[in-house]
C-alpha cells in the first residue's frame, strides 16, 4: 500500500484543476528507494512537454495533467490525464508494486478522463494524447 498522505499531494492535484491557475501538471515520486511513501516533488504550468521533461528513467512516478485542446475555432476543451511512468531503469520490485499502489495513488488523484502508462517520453506526446481524449469524449463531429 502506498502513503499518499502529505497534504501537499491534495493541494497540488487542487492547484492543477483549479481554473485560475497556471499549474498545469504534478510529478509524485517515492520519497527513497525503499519508502513506498509518495511525496510531490514538481509541479509545472508547461503542459505535456514540460512534464516529459521532468520524469527520471531511473524511477517509477505518477503524473496528473491537464490536456487543453479544441475540436474546432469556437470551442475549448480541458481533460485531466492520470500518468504511470515506469522507466526504463526503475527497479524490479518497485515494478511489481506498481499497480497496487496506482490504486491508491488514484484515491486521491481521482477525476480524470484516461490514464496513460508510459515506459518511454514519447508516450506522453500531445497529439497521440488529445486523439484519445477525444475518443474518450463520447460524440464527436469532425469524424475521430
Amino acid at each position: 500500500m502506498a502513503d499518499v498522505s502529505d497534504l501537499k499531494i491534495t493541494e497540488a492535484y487542487l492547484d492543477v484543476r483549479s481554473d485560475k491557475s497556471d499549474t498545469s501538471w504534478l510529478l509524485l515520486d517515492y520519497e527513497n528507494d525503499r519508502s513506498d511513501k509518495l511525496v510531490l516533488t514538481q509541479t509545472g504550468s508547461g503542459g505535456l512537454a514540460d512534464l516529459r521533461h521532468a520524469l527520471d528513467d531511473s524511477k517509477a512516478s505518477y503524473g496528473y495533467a491537464r490536456v487543453t485542446y479544441s475540436n474546432d475555432k469556437e470551442s475549448r476543451r480541458e481533460k485531466f490525464i492520470f500518468v504511470v511512468w515506469i522507466g526504463s531503469g526503475c527497479k524490479v520490485m518497485r515494478k511489481a508494486k506498481i499497480s497496487v499502489h496506482a490504486a491508491n495513488v488514484k484515491e486521491v488523484l481521482r477525476v480524470y478522463s484516461i490514464e496513460v502508462a508510459a515506459r518511454e517520453r514519447d508516450d506522453l506526446k500531445e497529439d497521440p494524447i488529445i486523439l484519445r481524449l477525444r475518443k474518450a469524449g463520447g460524440a464527436s463531429y469532425d469524424g475521430v
